[in-house]
């Protein structure tokens, strides 16, 4: 089964990959690696999830969050790789603001991890890092970045 028949069976659907919002490369390829930049609940150009956790927006809504990060992750190497051509994913490095009580990070970071696995099964499974930050751009409650590993 190839990525986007799963993607379909599990009722996805991918974004349009945006574009850069800055001087940089949505995807940045040195040798077999692939670095994807970072990703924000951003739905076909529709900003999503906005606040911070545990104030504006709850564990379940972040949870939804980083699956559409994840979703966009997958959008971009879709576009800019091509499915075919991936090995593996290798790291993700999550972010998210919230208010100081609150503490369910790795719930949250779920939501892009599980996204990953379900979609592309052993390839998706990988290594992470979670960071909490003052504020994200355009007060996203998430973001996420991450690496993979290419065909040569």
């Amino acid at each position: 089964m190839t990525i986007l028949e799963k993607l379909k069976e599990l009722g996805y659907q991918l974004p349009n990959a945006s574009t850069p919002g800055g001087s940089y490369t949505s995807v940045n390829v040195r040798g077999t690696i692939a670095y994807v930049a970072i990703q924000f609940p951003i739905w076909n150009n529709n900003f999503k999830f906005q606040g911070r956790l545990g104030t504006e927006i709850s564990t379940e809504e972040g949870y939804k969050a980083m699956e559409l990060c994840a979703l966009n992750v997958l959008a971009q190497m879709d576009e800019k790789i091509g499915f075919d051509n991936v090995v593996g994913l290798n790291h993700i490095d999550a972010y998210f603001q919230s208010n100081d009580s609150w503490d369910d990070s790795p719930l949250v970071v779920n939501g892009a991890s599980d996204t990953f696995i379900k979609v592309l099964g052993e390839k998706g499974m990988h290594s992470r890092a979670i960071f909490g930050v003052h504020r994200l751009p355009r007060n996203f409650s998430v973001g996420l970045t991450s690496s993979f590993t290419i065909k040569p």
